[in-house]
């Protein structure tokens, strides 16, 4: 019999180097994080170092949800408090500074200024799926879909909508199962598509 789904926890301080390894594979192949750091040695120092930034960031709000073996993360923000900081998108660009990648720096900063930031909707109220990463090992065992519930779950019964881009087209069945659809797609400078998704409460 396939096993039983995992049950989803909400993560704590010291989980946040593991998550952030965790990550760091997940996204390795990721056609937005090539398009960041071509090169693989420089991409996983820079995936570590930007999810654990974007976790620490989002771990007060206590809707990180990861599962017991610590094989998937979901890091979700609040409605009206999704937006960085200066300061957060100081620490986050500081993420960037890595042998080899300074001179490429400045297009990714604004490739995600212009095409996820200011293309985010800052209305209706939302919750917005920041990052959803599964352990390339442990994917399709429903580690995913655990870990979306309790904030999916929170959306249907207050009523608000929820937000997300994805960086892998395949993942648009995934997202669409869930009740999530295509609003728009975004084209990074010289890079890869995303695709930005809306869900409304059920």
């Amino acid at each position: 019999m396939p096993a039983a789904p995992p049950t989803p926890r909400r993560a704590r301080a010291g989980d946040l180097p593991a998550l952030a390894r965790m990550l760091a594979r997940a996204f390795g192949d990721d056609p937005v994080a090539r398009w960041s750091a071509p090169r693989d040695g420089p991409r996983a120092q820079l995936l570590e170092r930007f999810h654990a930034t974007r976790i620490r960031h989002a771990l007060p709000e206590q809707e990180v949800w990861t599962e017991p073996g610590l094989s998937g993360a979901a890091v979700w923000l609040p409605p009206q408090r999704w937006r960085t900081t200066p300061r957060q998108d100081l620490e986050l660009g500081r993420c960037m500074v890595a042998p080899g990648l300074l001179r490429r720096a400045p297009l990714v900063w604004w490739g995600f200024v212009r095409e996820v930031e200011l293309r985010h909707p800052p209305s209706p109220p939302h919750w917005y799926l920041a990052v959803l990463g599964t352990e390339p090992s442990a994917q399709g065992r429903g580690i995913g879909s655990a870990l979306l519930a309790p904030v999916l779950e929170r959306c249907d019964d207050d009523g608000v909508g929820a937000y997300l881009e994805s960086s892998k087209e395949r993942n648009i069945a995934f997202y669409a199962r869930h009740g999530f659809r295509v609003m728009r797609v975004l084209r990074l400078p010289r890079g890869p598509r995303m695709w930005a998704m809306w869900r409304d409460p059920r």
